[in-house]
């Protein structure tokens, strides 16, 4: 556990009791969590974003669960980036967390701020370490004249991030539009040569799946008017690094915000688990904060958990939080930023729901 700063440890509490209220709900499977500090707070206080000693444990543990790291006026050295990306960075590229995976869904109870939109359900499919990001702690700033930073694509990295997609394709039931399993490649390959590598690379890894799983391109700029359009169109999108920040957060705009979209960084050895906004220390203390992304991130977590260990009842668990939370919004049990109330009342009302219909598992 790493609930880090502003509205992390309000979040993380609410996520935690869910997460353990499923442990005793669901038998056959136990969890330990063990609290580390780390984030713009830790560094105010110590200097260090991330101990050496918390990313170890981080290392040795089974999975990461993040609250929200960063605050904007605590950076690496003035006019610098935030300190967050101590934290993020090193725990996705030193863990090899190669995908960004990012859900998008429309709850009943949610209103999408699209006109008669009712069903809302793909996946933002980021590649997590390479892409522009790469430049992370690199780059080059010349007697404040010039500042560079370099894309980076890779055969091996963008071979990874397609391959998750299409495995995920087959465990879904297909976009909304038609039940076809699709994966979506977004890139700017018209214009850039490592997004025609990109884009390359995707249909080799497609080549593979002949006949499992169709394939589709669209270019960035126009995605960014499609998915609004015609959500159903999609089932998983995969794009490189900086277009997938870009675009997931656009998604989960049309979902209901911010509040609402959980994210997994996932490798094949470690995985780490988050709401995917940040730490809003504007509202920090108040018990107002939205818990569903990261609760829905603990699905996640636990579902990531279930086939690393081959333990059905971890999976089990997850589908019983995340009908839970299906349930809690469809009776109108909300926080403020999506008309409701407080954030314990949301996590409160998430258990009783598991409890209640626990026995449909």
């Amino acid at each position: 556990m790493l609930p880090g700063d502003g509205i992390g440890k309000e979040i993380m509490e609410a996520g935690v009791s869910v997460l353990k209220a499923a442990e005793e709900i669901v038998s056959g499977f136990e969890l330990d969590f063990a609290h580390f500090d780390a984030g713009a707070e830790h560094h105010k206080r110590t200097g260090t974003a991330l101990p050496e000693a918390t990313f170890e444990a981080c290392r040795s543990s089974d999975a990461i669960y993040l609250g929200a790291i960063g605050l904007p006026d605590v950076r690496e050295f003035p006019g610098g980036p935030e300190v967050s990306g101590q934290v993020m960075f090193k725990l996705r590229f030193d863990l090899d967390l190669f995908a960004g995976v990012r859900p998008i869904k429309l709850y009943k109870g949610i209103d999408s701020p699209l006109r008669d939109m009712e069903n809302i359900d793909f996946v933002v499919l980021r590649e997590n370490i390479e892409g522009l990001f790469a430049s992370y702690g690199g780059g080059t700033l010349v007697s404040d004249e010039v500042a560079t930073d370099t894309m980076v694509i890779t055969r091996k990295g963008t071979e990874k991030i397609v391959d998750m997609g299409f495995q995920l394709a087959l465990k879904r039931g297909g976009r909304l539009l038609d039940q076809k399993r699709v994966v979506t490649c977004t890139d700017k390959s018209n214009v850039f040569r490592s997004m025609a590598f990109f884009n390359k690379v995707f249909h080799d890894v497609a080549d593979r799946y002949e006949g499992q799983v169709e394939r589709d391109h669209v270019l960035i700029d126009a995605m960014t008017l499609l998915m609004v359009q015609q959500p159903q169109n999609y089932d998983i999108i995969v794009t490189e690094n900086q277009f997938g920040d870009i675009i997931s957060d656009l998604a989960a705009a049309l979902v209901g915000g911010m509040g609402m979209a959980p994210s997994g960084d996932i490798g094949h050895n470690h995985a780490m688990f988050q709401p995917a906004h940040g730490s809003a220390p504007t509202i920090a203390g108040k018990g107002i904060a939205n818990p569903l992304a990261t609760i829905l991130s603990g699905s996640m977590m636990l579902d990531w958990l279930s086939d690393q260990h081959s333990c059905p009842e971890a999976k089990k668990a997850g589908e019983l939080i995340e009908q839970a939370v299906a349930r809690t919004v469809k009776r109108g049990v909300k926080t403020v930023d999506i008309g409701g109330t407080s954030t314990a009342e949301v996590a409160e009302n998430i258990i009783a729901q598991m409890k209640a219909h626990a026995q449909l598992l």
